[in-house]
Protein backbone atom coordinates (compact mmCIF):
# COMPACT_ATOMS: atom_id res chain seq x y z
CA UNK A 1 0.00 0.00 0.00
CA UNK A 2 2.64 2.23 0.94
CA UNK A 3 4.51 1.52 -2.33
CA UNK A 4 1.54 2.16 -4.28
CA UNK A 5 0.54 5.50 -3.18
CA UNK A 6 4.04 6.54 -2.86
CA UNK A 7 4.43 5.35 -6.87
CA UNK A 8 0.87 7.80 -7.32
CA UNK A 9 2.16 10.79 -5.80
CA UNK A 10 5.43 10.69 -8.09
CA UNK A 11 3.49 10.24 -10.87
CA UNK A 12 1.13 13.18 -9.74
CA UNK A 13 4.53 15.50 -9.18
CA UNK A 14 5.73 14.57 -12.65
CA UNK A 15 2.42 15.32 -14.26
CA UNK A 16 2.18 18.59 -12.65
CA UNK A 17 5.29 20.00 -13.23
CA UNK A 18 5.05 18.84 -16.97
CA UNK A 19 1.95 20.97 -17.29
CA UNK A 20 3.33 24.18 -15.68
CA UNK A 21 6.27 24.10 -17.62
CA UNK A 22 4.89 25.03 -21.29
CA UNK A 23 7.39 26.99 -23.22
CA UNK A 24 5.72 30.55 -24.46
CA UNK A 25 6.42 29.48 -28.04
CA UNK A 26 3.33 29.90 -30.17
CA UNK A 27 4.04 26.42 -31.37
CA UNK A 28 3.58 25.17 -27.82
CA UNK A 29 5.91 21.92 -26.96
CA UNK A 30 7.31 20.87 -23.71
CA UNK A 31 10.23 21.74 -21.15
CA UNK A 32 10.86 24.60 -18.59
CA UNK A 33 10.81 28.07 -19.45
CA UNK A 34 13.85 29.97 -20.26
CA UNK A 35 14.92 32.36 -18.66
CA UNK A 36 14.12 36.57 -19.73
CA UNK A 37 17.77 37.35 -21.93
CA UNK A 38 19.59 40.14 -19.06
CA UNK A 39 20.97 43.08 -21.64
CA UNK A 40 24.71 43.42 -20.48
CA UNK A 41 27.26 46.45 -22.13
CA UNK A 42 28.09 43.78 -24.39
CA UNK A 43 24.90 43.18 -25.74
CA UNK A 44 23.56 43.76 -29.19
CA UNK A 45 20.70 46.06 -27.87
CA UNK A 46 22.83 48.46 -25.81
CA UNK A 47 23.97 51.68 -27.03
CA UNK A 48 27.86 51.49 -28.73
CA UNK A 49 29.94 53.71 -26.07
CA UNK A 50 32.25 54.08 -29.23
CA UNK A 51 31.38 55.30 -32.59
CA UNK A 52 30.98 52.30 -35.19
CA UNK A 53 33.40 51.79 -37.71
CA UNK A 54 32.69 50.22 -41.15
CA UNK A 55 35.19 48.00 -42.66
CA UNK A 56 37.30 50.20 -43.61
CA UNK A 57 38.16 51.26 -40.26
CA UNK A 58 36.40 55.33 -41.05
CA UNK A 59 34.28 55.78 -37.95
CA UNK A 60 30.92 56.13 -39.33
CA UNK A 61 29.76 58.96 -37.08
CA UNK A 62 30.28 62.54 -38.44
CA UNK A 63 32.72 65.11 -36.23
CA UNK A 64 31.41 67.49 -34.22
CA UNK A 65 34.44 69.96 -34.80
CA UNK A 66 33.01 72.72 -37.84
CA UNK A 67 35.90 73.10 -40.51
CA UNK A 68 37.56 77.00 -39.98
CA UNK A 69 36.58 79.37 -42.30
CA UNK A 70 39.31 81.11 -44.31
CA UNK A 71 39.31 84.68 -43.59
CA UNK A 72 38.53 86.91 -47.00
CA UNK A 73 41.62 88.63 -48.53
CA UNK A 74 41.20 92.61 -47.33
CA UNK A 75 40.16 94.82 -50.28
CA UNK A 76 42.36 97.59 -51.47
CA UNK A 77 38.94 99.97 -52.21
CA UNK A 78 38.50 102.52 -49.71
CA UNK A 79 34.65 103.19 -48.76
CA UNK A 80 32.18 104.52 -46.45
CA UNK A 81 32.89 102.85 -42.96
CA UNK A 82 36.55 102.67 -43.41
CA UNK A 83 39.06 104.17 -40.93
CA UNK A 84 42.71 104.76 -40.82
CA UNK A 85 45.68 106.45 -41.97
CA UNK A 86 44.86 105.60 -45.54
CA UNK A 87 41.43 107.30 -44.85
CA UNK A 88 43.01 110.54 -43.46
CA UNK A 89 45.71 110.74 -46.74
CA UNK A 90 42.68 110.45 -49.02
CA UNK A 91 40.57 113.32 -47.00
CA UNK A 92 43.82 115.59 -47.63
CA UNK A 93 44.32 114.77 -50.99
CA UNK A 94 40.71 115.38 -51.31
CA UNK A 95 41.10 119.04 -49.54
CA UNK A 96 44.09 120.26 -51.28
CA UNK A 97 42.38 119.71 -54.70
CA UNK A 98 39.39 121.70 -53.54
CA UNK A 99 36.97 118.83 -53.18
CA UNK A 100 35.17 119.63 -49.82
CA UNK A 101 34.99 116.73 -47.26
CA UNK A 102 35.03 118.57 -43.72
CA UNK A 103 38.18 117.34 -41.30
CA UNK A 104 40.74 114.88 -42.06
CA UNK A 105 39.59 112.44 -39.47
CA UNK A 106 41.04 109.71 -40.86
CA UNK A 107 37.21 108.23 -41.09
CA UNK A 108 35.20 108.08 -44.27
CA UNK A 109 31.75 109.34 -43.52
CA UNK A 110 28.68 110.79 -45.43
CA UNK A 111 30.76 114.05 -46.24
CA UNK A 112 34.21 112.17 -47.72
CA UNK A 113 31.70 110.37 -49.76
CA UNK A 114 30.39 113.20 -51.42
CA UNK A 115 34.04 114.50 -52.46
CA UNK A 116 34.44 111.01 -54.25
CA UNK A 117 31.02 111.25 -55.72
CA UNK A 118 32.85 115.33 -56.82
CA UNK A 119 35.98 113.66 -58.15
CA UNK A 120 34.37 111.09 -59.92
CA UNK A 121 31.88 113.26 -61.93
CA UNK A 122 34.82 115.70 -62.57
CA UNK A 123 37.02 112.65 -63.50
CA UNK A 124 34.06 111.44 -66.30
CA UNK A 125 34.49 108.34 -63.82
CA UNK A 126 31.42 105.65 -62.76
CA UNK A 127 30.05 107.94 -59.33
CA UNK A 128 29.85 105.10 -56.52
CA UNK A 129 31.37 106.93 -53.81
CA UNK A 130 33.84 104.10 -53.73
CA UNK A 131 38.03 104.80 -53.97
CA UNK A 132 39.24 102.18 -56.54
CA UNK A 133 41.52 102.10 -59.15
CA UNK A 134 40.72 104.36 -61.45
CA UNK A 135 39.60 106.88 -58.79
CA UNK A 136 43.04 106.71 -57.33
CA UNK A 137 44.63 107.95 -60.26
CA UNK A 138 42.58 110.79 -60.55
CA UNK A 139 43.96 111.60 -57.08
CA UNK A 140 47.28 111.37 -58.36
CA UNK A 141 46.65 112.58 -61.57
CA UNK A 142 44.62 115.79 -59.63
CA UNK A 143 41.95 116.37 -61.68
CA UNK A 144 39.58 119.53 -61.24
CA UNK A 145 36.86 120.57 -62.74
CA UNK A 146 37.38 124.62 -64.56
CA UNK A 147 35.50 127.39 -64.54
CA UNK A 148 33.81 129.13 -66.94
CA UNK A 149 33.77 132.52 -65.46
CA UNK A 150 36.83 134.38 -65.38
CA UNK A 151 36.61 137.01 -62.68
CA UNK A 152 35.06 138.22 -59.54
CA UNK A 153 33.40 135.51 -57.06
CA UNK A 154 31.31 133.32 -58.50
CA UNK A 155 29.33 130.50 -57.64
CA UNK A 156 29.22 128.09 -60.94
CA UNK A 157 26.66 125.06 -61.04
CA UNK A 158 27.69 122.55 -63.93
CA UNK A 159 24.53 120.63 -64.30
CA UNK A 160 26.21 118.62 -66.79
CA UNK A 161 28.75 117.30 -64.12
CA UNK A 162 26.46 118.21 -61.61
CA UNK A 163 29.19 119.73 -59.51
CA UNK A 164 28.72 122.90 -57.25
CA UNK A 165 32.11 125.62 -57.16
CA UNK A 166 32.95 128.50 -55.50
CA UNK A 167 35.75 130.46 -58.19
CA UNK A 168 37.34 133.48 -57.31
CA UNK A 169 38.73 135.42 -60.58
CA UNK A 170 38.55 132.03 -62.44
CA UNK A 171 40.27 129.89 -59.87
CA UNK A 172 38.13 127.03 -58.28
CA UNK A 173 38.52 127.30 -54.81
CA UNK A 174 36.14 124.36 -53.51
CA UNK A 175 33.93 121.75 -55.44
CA UNK A 176 31.07 120.19 -53.76
CA UNK A 177 28.77 117.42 -55.17
CA UNK A 178 25.20 118.70 -55.65
CA UNK A 179 22.09 117.21 -56.83
CA UNK A 180 19.83 119.56 -60.03
CA UNK A 181 16.92 119.30 -61.50
CA UNK A 182 15.48 115.70 -62.73
CA UNK A 183 13.63 116.72 -65.57
CA UNK A 184 11.11 114.84 -64.90
CA UNK A 185 7.38 115.44 -65.00
CA UNK A 186 5.64 116.37 -61.15
CA UNK A 187 2.48 117.27 -59.71
CA UNK A 188 1.96 120.77 -58.50
CA UNK A 189 0.36 122.08 -55.30
CA UNK A 190 -2.15 123.35 -57.27
CA UNK A 191 -3.19 120.04 -59.12
CA UNK A 192 -1.12 120.66 -62.70
CA UNK A 193 2.46 119.66 -63.94
CA UNK A 194 5.61 120.99 -64.25
CA UNK A 195 9.07 119.49 -65.30
CA UNK A 196 11.58 119.30 -62.69
CA UNK A 197 14.27 121.84 -64.18
CA UNK A 198 17.17 124.07 -63.01
CA UNK A 199 17.11 126.70 -65.26
CA UNK A 200 20.37 127.84 -66.98
CA UNK A 201 21.43 131.52 -66.67
CA UNK A 202 23.17 134.02 -64.80
CA UNK A 203 22.08 134.96 -61.14
CA UNK A 204 22.19 136.39 -57.58
CA UNK A 205 21.72 134.91 -54.04
CA UNK A 206 18.33 137.56 -53.42
CA UNK A 207 17.00 136.09 -50.28
CA UNK A 208 17.92 133.80 -47.14
CA UNK A 209 16.68 131.52 -44.62
CA UNK A 210 18.56 130.53 -41.73
CA UNK A 211 16.96 127.25 -40.83
CA UNK A 212 13.95 124.74 -42.11
CA UNK A 213 11.67 125.48 -45.24
CA UNK A 214 8.84 123.56 -45.60
CA UNK A 215 8.37 124.24 -48.82
CA UNK A 216 5.40 122.96 -50.88
CA UNK A 217 7.64 120.02 -52.31
CA UNK A 218 9.76 119.50 -49.29
CA UNK A 219 12.23 120.39 -46.57
CA UNK A 220 14.97 122.63 -47.27
CA UNK A 221 17.81 123.59 -45.01
CA UNK A 222 18.84 126.89 -44.50
CA UNK A 223 18.23 128.11 -48.51
CA UNK A 224 20.14 130.35 -50.78
CA UNK A 225 17.34 131.72 -53.23
CA UNK A 226 18.91 132.79 -56.67
CA UNK A 227 15.84 132.46 -59.20
CA UNK A 228 12.16 132.88 -57.72
CA UNK A 229 11.88 129.70 -55.65
CA UNK A 230 14.89 128.18 -56.85
CA UNK A 231 17.49 127.40 -54.19
CA UNK A 232 21.09 126.22 -52.97
CA UNK A 233 19.87 124.38 -49.81
CA UNK A 234 21.01 121.44 -47.53
CA UNK A 235 18.85 117.98 -47.86
CA UNK A 236 19.37 114.63 -46.39
CA UNK A 237 19.53 112.76 -49.74
CA UNK A 238 21.86 114.43 -52.41
CA UNK A 239 22.83 111.25 -55.19
CA UNK A 240 25.46 111.72 -57.56
CA UNK A 241 22.91 112.65 -60.35
CA UNK A 242 20.34 115.19 -61.15
CA UNK A 243 16.85 114.21 -58.50
CA UNK A 244 15.57 117.36 -57.22
CA UNK A 245 12.46 119.61 -58.18
CA UNK A 246 15.00 122.34 -59.57
CA UNK A 247 16.80 123.48 -56.52
CA UNK A 248 20.46 122.77 -56.26
CA UNK A 249 20.91 120.13 -53.11
CA UNK A 250 23.87 120.13 -50.93
CA UNK A 251 24.89 117.92 -47.69
CA UNK A 252 23.87 119.39 -44.64
CA UNK A 253 27.12 120.07 -43.31
CA UNK A 254 28.13 121.51 -46.77
CA UNK A 255 25.69 123.98 -46.21
CA UNK A 256 26.70 124.45 -42.73
CA UNK A 257 30.00 125.02 -43.86
CA UNK A 258 28.92 127.33 -46.39
CA UNK A 259 26.98 129.63 -43.87
CA UNK A 260 28.95 129.44 -41.38
CA UNK A 261 32.32 130.89 -43.32
CA UNK A 262 30.39 133.37 -45.26
CA UNK A 263 31.00 131.57 -48.53
CA UNK A 264 27.44 132.92 -49.73
CA UNK A 265 26.67 136.34 -48.89
CA UNK A 266 23.26 137.62 -50.12
CA UNK A 267 24.24 139.34 -53.62
CA UNK A 268 26.67 136.59 -54.99
CA UNK A 269 26.66 135.76 -58.19
CA UNK A 270 25.65 132.18 -59.31
CA UNK A 271 25.97 131.40 -63.06
CA UNK A 272 23.78 127.66 -63.61
CA UNK A 273 25.30 126.20 -67.37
Amino acid sequence: MVKRAGSWAIATVVALTLLTGCGSDEGGGGGTAAPAPTVTAESPSAEPSTPTQDPTGTPTTKPTTKPTKKPKPKSDKLRQGDKGPEITALQERLTALGYWNGKADGKFGGSTRQAVFALQKAAGLDRDGVVGGKTKKALADGVRPKAKSDSGYVVEINKKRQLLMIVDDGEVKQIFNTSTGSGERYETESGGTAIASTPAGRFRIGRQIDGWRNAPLGMLWRPKYFNGGIAMHGAYSVPPYAASHGCARLSISAMNYLWSNGKLPIKTKVWVY
